[in-house]
């Protein structure tokens, strides 16, 4: 696992992006084509706002989502619609190129098992995501495999319904898929994720973070997340 540091999230974005597009363009040189799936985020949102100033391959590149809330297609906490305005409306990537997870199927395990079929249409059976982009949760979670939800433990599925997280059922790619993608970008700012970003870097602890392959993994992180103590208040 490697580690890059930008002085400011805006900074972190920027490096980020920038390795995002020397990856991708990679990824479509070697095999033709780029499949990443994408976490939501502030940090993320700054990141495919940079991104899509950059010369990618926008043709040949395909996005999935790693997680997404079983909400409807109107709510604003979908991951999605903000993909999708960043991407297609703001961006060149063509909209049959964004993948979104069917949460407002009515049964989500359903819609779990609908959207492991589009995994393997444009990522192979099983499906090799190429790069898989992670953010790290104040308890210790990524994409929406949560501390001690029953997800953690599939070994079998590439694509799962979750329990109720923060008001809402979730589906998420599970650590089978996501341990299976060629690399993983995390990306963490602010300080109050700097307890559980020393708990990613050392590797020791049994947050759901650290159960993800840590082979071909960059973590962008601003100065911030990488402060010793949390900050103080009053």
């Amino acid at each position: 696992m490697h580690i890059m540091i930008g002085k400011d999230p805006a900074a972190t974005a920027a490096m980020a992006a920038d390795w995002l597009t020397e990856r991708i363009t990679e990824d479509v040189t070697a095999r033709g084509r780029c499949v990443i799936a994408l976490s939501g985020g502030e940090t993320p949102w700054k990141t495919l706002e940079e991104l899509i100033t950059r010369q990618v391959p926008w043709h040949a590149l395909q996005v999935v989502q790693v997680d997404e809330r079983v909400v409807a297609s109107d709510d604003p906490r979908r991951n999605f619609t903000r993909m999708y305005e960043l991407l297609c409306k703001r961006g060149r990537l063509d909209a049959k190129h964004l993948h979104p997870m069917p949460v407002e199927r009515p049964d989500p395990d359903l819609a779990a098992r609908e959207y492991a079929k589009t995994l393997a249409t444009v990522a192979g059976s099983p499906p090799i995501l190429d790069i898989v982009q992670l953010g790290l949760g104040a308890d210790g979670h990524t994409a929406s495999l949560l501390p001690g939800g029953a997800t953690l433990k599939i070994t079998d599925r590439d694509v799962a319904a979750t329990e109720a997280y923060a008001g809402t059922r979730r589906i998420t790619l599970t650590l089978p898929c996501i341990n299976r993608a060629r690399a993983h970008c995390w990306l963490i700012t602010g300080t109050q994720k700097a307890a559980r970003l020393r708990e990613l870097l050392a590797g020791r602890t049994e947050i759901p973070a650290v159960k993800v392959s840590r082979d071909n993994a960059v973590v962008f992180a601003d100065a911030a997340a990488l402060t010793r103590e949390p900050p103080t208040s009053g």
